[in-house]
């Protein structure tokens, strides 16, 4: 069985910083550009060498512009780890960019340019990084070749970024030197920066602890459909987080019914355990009411029964977020209506917009604060008109009335 693991990271930085040139120099040097996609960068490049901005900067408007707009989604592997990468967007007007690539990141490499330091977009990726709990950050300090290299520049930067983590609540961040355009500590270790000890940024992807993942949480199990299978119902969704076995004594939410696992079928194959995050049917030992967006749960550990809901927010839609709209609420598979109570103060939300929001429910929800679970802790606001998506929610439960 293979060893070799999986890392899903994120880059944020702010315009001109050379984001995309650090990724396309991250695949480049890793070897993991194919020929024929090597052969159309230097085609459409206009200078002697290959503008490896271009890897990743796909769409017209970006290439036209020299920015990047939507999220580039890359995959690459080295023999030590597989990599799922989300290039998203500097400019302020596409946050909500960087919020949907961050969102499952379990790594964020923040840009700065050397010559800049900390500006206000590096503010604003490092609240989001806040916000999403990110476990792991790195501060890539680029363009250190157009600063001479200098040491004291590398830790004016550091220790500037480190007050910004300190207000933030950031627990801790990885600084890293880099030159993107040359290639320094990009993959390699570079020669021009004897001074710096530490990995390059490859080998510290390579090397960074993964959560071994949502297995050691609370079992949560959203469930997602009914199946009618003669005078037995199978219960089928993913197990968010958690591990579900066989005899266990299990809640359903938000009824509080309890019941007992009677069996578990893992792709139609009976099995004895299902451990997050695989997708699995339930059986119950007796007839509980049980329907799509019910939460199933084992453990002492429950979910808060609520219909106040506090979190943090990142307004996705054009159109404003009011105190006073009535919404639709979207957690897991339950989606309910609300109505906009408060919003910290302010009368409304604009696209792009971070900010704190007090909801209340039709219905009471399971929720779990989303510092313990990502997913449970996490929802979406729906236009009740349209269906389109408004608002990403983080649920802080711990937040003061």
């Amino acid at each position: 069985m293979s060893t070799v693991d999986t890392l899903r990271l994120a880059t944020a930085g702010s315009v001109d910083d050379g984001k995309s040139t650090l990724v396309g120099r991250l695949l480049h040097d890793s070897k993991s550009v194919l020929a024929d996609q090597l052969e159309a960068v230097e085609r459409a490049s206009r200078g002697a060498a290959p503008d490896l901005a271009l890897l990743t900067d796909g769409l017209r408007a970006e290439r036209e512009q020299g920015i990047t707009i939507d999220v580039a989604y890359r995959y690459f592997a080295t023999p030590r780890r597989r990599f799922i990468l989300a290039d998203t967007p500097g400019h302020v007007q596409y946050t909500r960019n960087m919020v949907t690539g961050a969102s499952t990141a379990e790594l964020t490499v923040i840009l700065v340019d050397a010559r800049n330091g900390v500006v206000e977009q590096t503010r604003r990726h490092a609240a989001i990084a806040a916000l999403l709990r990110v476990p792991h950050v790195v501060l890539a300090v680029n363009k250190m070749d157009l600063v001479g290299y200098e040491e004291k520049v590398f830790e004016y930067i550091g220790e500037e970024f480190a007050a910004l983590a300190a207000e933030l609540g950031l627990p801790s961040f990885t600084p890293i030197p880099v030159s993107a355009l040359a290639g320094d500590n990009v993959v390699e270790r570079s020669a021009h920066m004897d001074w710096y000890r530490g990995p390059a940024l490859l080998e510290f992807l390579e090397t960074v602890p993964v959560a071994v993942g949502p297995v050691a949480a609370p079992a949560r199990f959203p469930v997602q459909y009914v199946i009618r299978h003669g005078e037995d119902r199978h219960y089928a969704g993913q197990l968010v987080s958690g591990a579900l076995r066989v005899g266990d004594r299990v809640t359903v939410h938000p009824s509080g019914e309890v019941s007992q696992i009677a069996g578990i079928d893992v792709l139609g194959t009976p099995a004895d355990a299902a451990y997050a995050p695989q997708s699995v049917s339930l059986r119950l030992a007796d007839q509980r009411d049980v329907s799509r967006g019910d939460m199933i749960t084992a453990g002492v550990d429950a979910p808060t029964l609520t219909q106040d809901v506090r979190a943090a927010v990142c307004h996705l839609a054009d159109r404003e977020l009011r105190v006073g709209d009535r919404v639709l609420l979207r957690h897991t598979t339950r989606t309910v209506k609300a109505i906009v109570k408060d919003l910290a103060g302010v009368d409304s939300l604009a696209a792009n917009d971070l900010g704190r929001i007090v909801l209340r429910t039709a219905e009471p929800l399971p929720l779990d604060d989303y510092a313990v679970s990502r997913r449970t802790g996490a929802f979406l606001l729906i236009d009740p008109a349209d269906g389109a998506t408004l608002t990403a929610g983080m649920v802080a439960l711990s937040a003061p009335a």
